[in-house]
């Protein structure tokens, strides 16, 4: 517990105290927003705003996870240091912050709102994607528990949803398609998401403290452990280390905020969007909550709903729409909401999802006993 808040304020200060830095280094080199033209007229006085953010975010939970198993090590002699399941989750989030900012950075040299074209973003995602899936299946600990499983989770495993009933090379092929359609979904639902000053920040705070908690209740009711209650338990690689993570990243994320909040000084970009998709995607994959996550990021979800439901209806219909303009956020903007109203209300959204999850989550462990 100790190391979680230890992890959880290193990550603030270094994003709280690190993103003026940032923003300064940003306007001297000019490297500002460049406003899509069909948006709200609000949004055009965000023009020239610095973005790329999300690179403070990732420095801030890489050191500050390094840093706190440093301090375990040294300080406290714990033998852990980090596990396979920590750096898979780093590894996928730094790959997909780093196509992030690629995009980002291409936007800012062309001086337009378009960056990487559409094949280059999704050869350089799958690229990462397949790698971490074909990743997760490796590195069996102790008991034989892999990061990943190629079963489908909902709370847990479901053992009659395994991918490898088709035989191991076959489900191994089905789990990486079936990883990466998660992370996929995960990079657009918090891009898609990112459109309002502190939204996608603040819904992705939720979400990642859902998974602090759920890490530290999966670890002290571990299958195996004294302190497990009857004959429920979880079988996942390293919860301590995925709490761990979700807390620095809360922390992160808490820092950005401050600055990023309404009027931002500065935008997450692509480069944090992405990065905290993949995070996300990670978690529900490695802590064996894959189907859950559905629940627990019910406004991603709702967000990602609402541009293919638009552009479905717009294809069907002959250029009618749905919605004055999607993502949702931008139809109550046409709508005549404030820009914070819009926020404020999504996040309450944002966590009457994540309390329904959570509730899912410990009701299922109940019923269990």
């Amino acid at each position: 517990m100790i190391s979680l808040i230890l992890g959880a304020g290193i990550a603030l200060l270094i994003s709280f105290l690190g993103t003026p830095l940032f923003i300064k280094l940003l306007v001297k080199r000019s490297y500002g927003q460049f406003v899509r033209e069909d948006g709200p007229t609000s949004h055009h006085t965000k023009r020239g705003t610095p973005t790329m953010g999300g690179a403070v975010i990732v420095v801030a939970v890489l050191v500050a996870y390094f840093l706190t198993h440093l301090f375990a090590s040294l300080v406290r002699q714990e033998p852990s240091g980090p596990t396979a399941s920590g750096l898979l989750l780093l590894f996928l989030m730094t790959g997909m912050g780093f196509v992030g900012f690629l995009d980002d950075f291409r936007k800012i040299r062309q001086k337009q709102s378009l960056g990487l074209t559409a094949w280059q973003k999704i050869v350089l995602q799958a690229i990462v994607g397949i790698t971490f899936a074909v990743l997760a299946l490796q590195f069996a600990n102790e008991k034989g528990l892999t990061p990943a499983s190629t079963q489908i989770s909902f709370i847990r495993d479901i053992p009659w949803l395994d991918f490898a009933f088709f035989g191991p090379v076959v489900g191994a092929l089905l789990f990486v398609l079936w990883a990466n359609l998660i992370v996929t979904a995960g990079t657009n639902g918090v891009n898609l998401t990112d459109g309002l000053d502190g939204l996608a920040t603040g819904a992705s705070i939720l979400v990642s403290s859902a998974y602090v908690l759920m890490g530290i209740w999966q670890t002290n009711q571990a299958c195996g452990s004294s302190r497990a209650i009857g004959n429920v338990c979880y079988e996942v690689r390293d919860p301590m280390d995925l709490a761990l993570l979700a807390a620095i990243l809360c922390g992160a994320l808490v820092g950005f905020l401050w600055w990023n909040t309404s009027p931002a000084r500065i935008f997450m970009g692509d480069t944090g969007s992405l990065a905290l998709g993949g995070a996300i995607a990670a978690f529900a994959i490695l802590s064996r909550t894959e189907l859950l996550l559905v629940i627990l990021a019910g406004l991603f979800v709702i967000i990602s709903a609402s541009v293919i439901i638009q552009v479905v209806y717009f294809k069907l219909s002959g250029g009618k729409r749905v919605f004055l303009m999607a993502p949702l956020q931008h139809h109550f903007e046409l709508k005549g909401w404030q820009e914070v109203t819009v926020v404020v209300r999504f996040w309450i959204i944002a966590g009457l999802c994540v309390a329904v999850a959570l509730g899912i989550f410990y009701a299922e462990w109940l019923v269990g006993l």
